[in-house]
Order: C-alpha cells, then sequence, then structure tokens
C-alpha cells in the first residue's frame, strides 16, 4: 500500500525515524574530551625526544618470559590496539599470559624533518629494545610489527637479527610493487622531494585526503547515515566515535622518513629486492632465520595482501607462519573476529616460542 505521493508508508516511517535520531543525536554522543582511548593501564617506562615505550600492567600472574614489543606504524597512533576492552589486541594478549610494550612514536615537531629510517630503525627502536632487554633480563624480545610498522621491524630484523627471538608481522608493507591499494597508486606517481623539500613534514591533512580516496562513498556519506540509524544503539555509537576519534588523531610524517619510505618501498621497491640500505647496511631479508609470524587481511583497502605475503617466501626463517584471515585492515586488530580466532592463535604461537 502507498500513500497519495507513492511512497510506501515503510519509506516514510524510516525517514521520519532518522530525522529524529539526527536531532536526538546531542543526547546520545559524548563530547570527544569524553572518550578515553588506550585504556588498558600501563607505564611509561622509556622516553626519548617524543618517543614514549609503554610497559602494560601483566593481568595473569605467570608470564611467558620472552616479553612482546609492539611498533606501531607512523600513520595514526597505537590507541587502535586498545580500542576498548572487548576489542583490544593489549588485552587479550596480557590474559594470555604475554609481557606487552609498545612504542608511542609521538607528534613529530618541525626538527623532526630531517630524520629517516636510520633514526628510526638504529636509534629509537633499537634504543627501546635495549631497554626492555635490560629490564626483563633477556637477551632477545619478540617483536611484532603493524602496517608501516611491519616495515620497520622488517628492516630492523634483518640489521639486528640477534636481538629478536620470535617476529610477528601485522599486514606489513613489502613488496611496494604489489600493492594495488589507492595509497600506493598515489604515491608511485608523486614528485615526493619536491614535497618534502616545499612542505618539509607531510601533514595530517594529506593523510586524510589519501584515506578519503580509498572508499569516498563509504568514508564520506554512508558511514554517516549507518551512524544515525543507529544512534539508539549505545554499543554501535561508542564503537563509531571510538574509531573516528582515532582516525581523526593522525600526527604529521616525518619529512625524510616520508620521502625514503615513498622511493625506497613503492617506487624503487628495493626491500624486497634486498636492494635497501638503513645506515650505510644493506638490509637483506636473508638474516631474517628467526621464527615469524605473518598475517594478512584478504579484504585490506590499506595494504594488499600480495604487497605482505611475499615477506613469507623471501625470509630464511625455517620456522615461519602465514595466514591470511577474511578480514580488513581494521577488522584483523579491533574486532570480535580477531578476539575470536586470530589472537588466540598468535598468543598460542608466541607462548610457544618463549
Amino acid at each position: 500500500m502507498q500513500s497519495e505521493s507513492g511512497i510506501s508508508p515503510k519509506i516514510i516511517e524510516e525517514f521520519l525515524k532518522f530525522n529524529r535520531n539526527i536531532i536526538d543525536a546531542p543526547n546520545h554522543v559524548p563530547a570527544p574530551d569524553e572518550i578515553n582511548l588506550g585504556i588498558t593501564p600501563h607505564d611509561v617506562v622509556y622516553t626519548e625526544d617524543n618517543i614514549r615505550l609503554l610497559h602494560y600492567k601483566p593481568l595473569t600472574q605467570k608470564q611467558a618470559q620472552i616479553p612482546l614489543v609492539i611498533t606501531y606504524a607512523i600513520i595514526n597512533r597505537y590507541h587502535i590496539l586498545d580500542i576498548q576492552p572487548e576489542k583490544s589486541w593489549v588485552r587479550n594478549l596480557l590474559q594470555q599470559g604475554i609481557d606487552v610494550y609498545m612504542l608511542d612514536w609521538g607528534t613529530p615537531s618541525n626538527l623532526y624533518k630531517y630524520l629517516g629510517f636510520d633514526d628510526y630503525v638504529n636509534g629509537y627502536l633499537d634504543n627501546s629494545l635495549d631497554f626492555v632487554r635490560d629490564e626483563a633480563g633477556v637477551e632477545q624480545v619478540s617483536l611484532q610489527g603493524y602496517c608501516t610498522g611491519g616495515t620497520i621491524a622488517t628492516i630492523y630484523s634483518s640489521l639486528h637479527p640477534e636481538k629478536i627471538k620470535n617476529l610477528v608481522m601485522t599486514a606489513p608493507v613489502i613488496d611496494g610493487w604489489r600493492d594495488t591499494t589507492v595509497v600506493s597508486n598515489l604515491t608511485k606517481h608523486i614528485d615526493v622531494d619536491k614535497m618534502v623539500d616545499t612542505i618539509g613534514n607531510v601533514p595530517p591533512e594529506f593523510m586524510y585526503y589519501c584515506f578519503s580516496l580509498l572508499k569516498p562513498f563509504e568514508q564520506g556519506v554512508d558511514k554517516y547515515i549507518n551512524f544515525f540509524r543507529n544512534i539508539d544503539n549505545q554499543k554501535f555509537v561508542d564503537s563509531f566515535l571510538r574509531i573516528e576519534k582515532w582516525v581523526s588523531d593522525t600526527p604529521p610524517i616525518p619529512g625524510e622518513l616520508f620521502r625514503q619510505w615513498v622511493k625506497d618501498i613503492y617506487q624503487e621497491n628495493l626491500l624486497i629486492q634486498n636492494k635497501m640500505y638503513v645506515g650505510g647496511r644493506q638490509v637483506s631479508l636473508e638474516n631474517i632465520t628467526m621464527p615469524i609470524f605473518t598475517q594478512v587481511a584478504v579484504g585490506d583497502h590499506l595494504v594488499s595482501p600480495e604487497c605482505s605475503m611475499p615477506l613469507h617466501y623471501s625470509v630464511a626463517s625455517e620456522d615461519k607462519t602465514l595466514r591470511v584471515y577474511p578480514s580488513g585492515h581494521v577488522g584483523m586488530i579491533a574486532s570480535s573476529f580477531s578476539q575470536k580466532k586470530i589472537l588466540p592463535e598468535l598468543g598460542k604461537w608466541l607462548i610457544e616460542r618463549s
């Protein structure tokens, strides 16, 4: 049955409800400063410049001997790994008895525009891992890298393999020529020298522009329509706002690091070819002989699975595991599927080798 206008009553009812939800939104949506990210208790145990090393408080009486250090991406912030209790990557690992540290890269100032891979790999990361090794009383630690943090962890493990017990790669950026994402295609065609020489550090606005190109309708319109449709679902609203706050908190990227990244990883694809040099030393994937666990998401729109998987076949490790999950870039680390499937597998793998 249709109304005089020819529109079905159901559509009219949904339209009116949508309008009511928009009007009622302020009663359901907290202010941004009322939303806390990174909620699992931790101590800041080491600092250097703007870099912080977080050590999470244990949730079990018994812990694995070898601690895990997570190096997050240089884009966005680490909070997505601890976005809310029921989806927290960190909390799940702690509950499995793993001793967890996290690197917070901080917010680079204009002075950081001269810092490159050498400073981050052989400087900040190496110093942080030395601190963990001393504090934990171990010769080696487990290292996890997520997204671009996986690239940094890969380079480090090639240059300092004696310090790494186990290596976990979660959607790492490895083979730039096989990455078919919008971000990869964009970086392959920009004049990065002119860009960095002109603006220095890459501002958050540039990254927002790149993200908007990935799924323009979904990110620009559809997600907000879905939000207002579910405004009376408190669990949905809380999850939505946490993700939005995390996405909007994107720090600048050091100019020189961005320049080297675009050229060496995406444009010239040196890493997978063992032709990349950092700090005057060749980065060879054949130096990676420790146990390695590579996690890839089929629906990843930020890092193509084909970009990450070549690492599994290029390292010299005899103990290596590759898992391909029916998930996305964020869903692989912050979802109920991650809690039920991905993290139990990873935790078991780590504990058996720790």
